[in-house]
């Protein structure tokens, strides 16, 4: 299938833009939808979280820049509705399903999110109606979770309804990669299908690569981010080796940047969390493939908080009951405020259960579950160990230099 070109997306944004849908407010529906408003698009953003949709009006929700700009305009605008009634997809032309799709406690993917939404969707869906899946999932899902139920309904996908996949790419705190900067692949179950989606998606994308189906879109999404996965989880055990060798993985790892083909740079850290790289790949696995490889890495990032807690009881002389320690950053990633999934929360309770007295410092994050409070001064006061998890953009590392022991996860920190 040939790939969409940005001519087709100029050409998309003289025509009149009907109402868009978009179901699931979070770290990409919110700017998603804050985007579409930004082409000219009427939107109906619809969560089930009246807390969200509270947040999402007091304007406390974590966004770049630009889209809090957005944001502020749109909550004044008429055509950007907020609700939580799923009654409101029949209204709309399009629906844009944008729902989580985590793992549960033993890494099973949780499709509970996925199914209540798109059992939304089919119950209200409509004739003429495009409906397009964004949500990482398994291999097969928008057949599963939309194009049968619709069929069974008597909505034929191509001719009375019309349904695709296309992987949502954001990547939260990165101004470098905004949504409407990187290419959307799409994988729709009829040619039909294919354009209508496209009709709505050059609106927030200034290339569409189209595949044959959405089995294919669904392995695209879980491809990349497996990807990511094993880069990270390798990343890891050179740094563990460099370790070993007294050398410093950054430097190595800088260095061998240096080739301008078949290198990637992947760096070491606290552990993976997020919304993706910690959960995505357990949707491949659980489709039943052998991936002894995917397997192994998807272990090894489990385990790499335990193997951070130990190597910080190691520094600390292997008993840590009632030292002070402090971890630096609870988010996830530099720039966000999401903690989903965060190693750094695994480290402060490994180590609580060792017997530390650990607090944590991050001014993105000043309070966790629990009622555990961000240190507003951690260079004000003596800690026995700082661990480093996450170091925010702009923030001022420099009172590390005075602390007797530092374990920087990251290699970075100072």
């Amino acid at each position: 299938m040939p790939t969409m070109t940005s001519s087709h997306h100029a050409a998309s944004r003289e025509t009149t833009h009907e109402p868009v849908a978009v179901l699931g407010l979070g770290y990409v529906g919110l700017p998603t939808a804050l985007a579409l408003m930004d082409a000219g698009t009427a939107v109906t953003g619809i969560d089930a979280s009246a807390s969200r949709l509270d947040a999402i009006r007091a304007r406390d929700v974590d966004l770049l820049a630009h889209d809090h700009r957005r944001l502020e305009a749109a909550l004044h605008l008429p055509n950007f509705r907020l609700t939580a009634d799923a009654a409101a997809l029949a209204e709309a032309r399009t629906v844009l399903v944008c729902v989580p799709t985590p793992v549960d406690a033993g890494r099973r993917p949780d499709l509970g999110p996925l199914r209540a939404a798109c059992e939304a969707v089919v119950a209200r869906a409509n004739p003429g109606q495009t409906i397009v899946l964004t949500s990482t999932s398994y291999v097969g899902t928008t057949r599963d979770l939309l194009v049968e139920p619709l069929r069974a309904r008597g909505l034929e996908p191509g001719r009375d309804v019309f349904v695709a996949f296309s992987p949502e790419r954001v990547d939260p705190g990165n101004a470098a990669h905004e949504q409407e900067s990187v290419p959307r692949v799409l994988g729709a179950v009829t040619p039909a299908c294919a354009e209508a989606a496209a009709t709505v998606l050059w609106r927030i994308a200034t290339m569409l690569h189209r595949v044959s189906s959405p089995e294919a879109a669904e392995l695209t999404k879980l491809q990349e981010n497996t990807f990511r996965a094993v880069n990270i989880a390798l990343a890891n055990e050179l740094d563990e080796a460099c370790h070993s060798f007294g050398l410093d993985p950054i430097e190595v790892t800088e260095a061998a940047a240096t080739k301008p083909y078949g290198y990637m740079p992947f760096y070491p850290g606290a552990g993976v969390g997020g919304h993706c790289i910690p959960c995505d790949p357990h949707y491949l696995l659980a489709g039943g493939v052998d991936a002894p490889l995917i397997e192994r890495a998807m272990r090894s990032i489990h385990e790499r908080p335990a193997r951070v807690a130990e190597r910080a009881a190691e520094l600390l002389g292997g008993d840590v009951g009632g030292r002070r320690v402090l971890v630096l950053g609870a988010a996830y990633k530099p720039g966000v405020r999401d903690v989903r999934e965060a190693p750094a929360l695994e480290v402060i309770s490994l180590l609580r259960e060792r017997g530390a007295d650990v607090r944590y410092h991050d001014p993105l994050v000043p309070e966790l579950a629990g009622g555990l409070r961000s240190e507003p001064d951690p260079g004000g006061a003596e800690w026995d160990l700082v661990v480093v998890c996450t170091v925010h953009p702009d923030a001022d590392s420099g009172w590390l230099a005075g602390c007797p022991l530092v374990l920087d996860t990251t290699r970075r920190a100072r």
